[in-house]
């Protein structure tokens, strides 16, 4: 095995052990992995950084399929091609298929014993938790003026009080912000799709904490 193909099975492992790590917090959905995720790839092992990552959870939330197994496809593609998105997606549903497969075993037994309803309920409230840091790292790179302000607001209503279903507010939110940076243009106003560096570093000046 040449010096290549060393690193290349090297990077293969790291993969596999960051996303199997990462697949047991798969309570409440891929959303809830968002802060591991980034925890693990941006902070820890410096695979991409915040802007990159923002970007992938994007394009990971809009695709087809749980946001986890995009986001993890996503990323080991970037990093080791076919074999690594192979390896990534493998890695983080592994313990998830095990930890369901041994539920459906036990939920004979232990589905009305009030200790584990009440471990269950404990979890759910941790999700929340999970959910909600996901969410705000989402606004700080989303949310740039007025105007996306006004679309999440506008999604936000039309889920709750409608029974729109999500995939026309996925199609529509790429259509919003080409009209509005359309609008913008014609009428001389700045444009931004990004924040300003000196946001970026101010932001990382705090402390990031994760459930």
């Amino acid at each position: 095995m040449n010096d290549a193909q060393s690193r290349r099975f090297k990077l293969l492992r790291q993969l596999f052990g960051v996303f199997f790590r990462i697949g047991p917090s798969t309570f409440g959905g891929g959303y809830a992995m968002i802060a591991m995720i980034e925890q693990e790839i941006v902070h820890k092992k410096g695979w991409m950084n915040e802007e990159e990552m923002a970007e992938m959870m994007a394009i990971a939330g809009s695709a087809p399929g749980g946001v986890a197994v995009n986001s993890s496809a996503f990323i080991g593609y970037r990093l080791a091609g076919i074999l690594g998105a192979v390896t990534a997606v493998f890695a983080i549903t592994l313990p998830t298929f095990m930890i369901v497969f041994l539920l459906s075993l036990l939920s004979t037994i232990f589905k009305d014993n009030e200790k584990v309803t009440a471990a269950l309920q404990g979890i759910h409230a941790s999700i929340v938790a999970l959910i909600i840091v996901a969410a705000c790292k989402m606004w700080k790179s989303s949310i740039l003026d007025a105007a996306t302000l006004m679309i999440a607001a506008i999604a936000v209503l039309l889920l709750l009080f409608t029974s729109i279903h999500s995939l026309y507010l996925i199609l529509g939110g790429p259509l919003a912000g080409i009209a509005v940076v359309l609008c913008k243009r014609k009428l001389g106003m700045a444009v931004r799709t990004e924040k300003p560096p000196y946001e970026e570093k101010r932001e990382m000046q705090y402390p990031e904490y994760y459930i």
